[in-house]
């Protein structure tokens, strides 16, 4: 495969997945002020979607302070945003546009339309009242995953595909974890409290895990929310589902002995991290911490992936889309 083709692909659904996960959060995030006991401080939990994105420095220099109008038009449809979700979606059809021989037609007539969709939605002064937009964000992912199932076949394009998906997917997954148990952390006194477990609701939620969390847990206590999030294999929004499937796709694409390949390298070790991981001693010593090692030996396997089969070597070829690459 054309090492343009990869990329693209790679990309396309890392894109498509951003979008969707920063939809949820939005979501979460409204109804989590809904639900709010008295002297909740809305302000702090708005810009702890900000920090997820790792845009607070761009956030605060145009918008000054997190309130939800703010941040909905900063994480939804400014432009001058990366990891919006109007900019998300358009390189997600800037990057299937590219690769179009590789996709069914399905498929990007749904990104075209979803795209052309939230564009025309973006411009209307109305947007921030719309409170099924991020459900319908969230349901073209869930279709644009589907199609690429039922329509794509699964071969090496498809499990680029996967591969960056899934790696989006952890790296969405830790960062929520790491903002929401920050404010967990600083409130110790709330243990056990309704307002604890209000948190922990929203936690769960902004990964969709909240029912598949009560089918393994009596009730919601920090550790285990902790270890479900981390090390569950069956989720697929865990840590240790992603990773452990990021490693399938991986040996699919590769197909041979990869001991010399860097990027099989960077996924063993992240592998590793994981399996080696014990909840006892993440908390104990400190949460922020783990993901904060997870995010890093993340950020190298992406640099990895992209040295390994993306990087051009043939002059006539031309260059890839720019990408963003959230640091942590």
């Amino acid at each position: 495969m054309l090492c343009r083709v990869a990329d693209a692909i790679y990309w396309m659904a890392r894109y498509m997945e951003r979008a969707e996960n920063v939809a949820r959060f939005i979501d979460v995030n409204l109804n989590l002020t809904l639900d709010a006991p008295e002297g909740f401080v809305a302000a702090k939990h708005w810009m702890a979607l900000v920090t997820t994105s790792g845009d607070d420095q761009a956030f605060l220099a145009s918008y000054g302070h997190a309130n939800q109008d703010n941040v909905i038009r900063f994480l939804a449809f400014d432009q001058d945003n990366p990891n919006s979700i109007l900019s998300c979606l358009r390189a997600t059809r800037e990057n299937a546009r590219s690769v179009r021989e590789v996709l069914s037609s399905e498929m990007w007539e749904h990104i075209n339309e979803v795209y052309l969709r939230v564009q025309a939605i973006g411009r209307e002064s109305r947007l921030l009242e719309e409170a099924s937009f991020f459900k319908d964000v969230k349901l073209a992912s869930h279709l644009f995953i589907g199609l690429s199932e039922a329509t794509m076949s699964h071969g090496e394009a498809w499990h680029f595909a996967r591969l960056g998906r899934l790696l989006e997917r952890a790296d969405k997954t830790g960062r929520i974890l790491d903002a929401r148990y920050f404010m967990l952390r600083s409130q110790p006194d709330h243990i056990d409290t309704p307002q604890d477990a209000l948190l922990l609701g929203a936690l769960l939620k902004s990964a969709s895990a909240f029912e598949m969390y009560r089918k393994q847990f009596q009730r919601l206590h920090r550790m285990d929310v902790a270890k479900f999030l981390l090390f569950d294999r069956q989720f697929p929004r865990a840590l240790a589902y992603c990773v452990e499937q990021a490693q399938y796709s991986m040996d699919r694409i590769l197909d041979a002995d990869h001991s010399d390949n860097q990027a099989a390298e960077e996924l063993r070790l992240l592998s590793a991290l994981i399996a080696n991981g014990v909840i006892d001693q993440v908390i104990a010593t400190s949460v922020h911490d783990y993901i904060d090692r997870f995010q890093q030996q993340l950020n190298r396997l992406d640099d990895a992936i992209r040295s390994c089969f993306f990087e051009l070597t043939h002059p006539s070829i031309p260059a890839p889309i720019v990408h963003e690459q959230i640091q942590s």
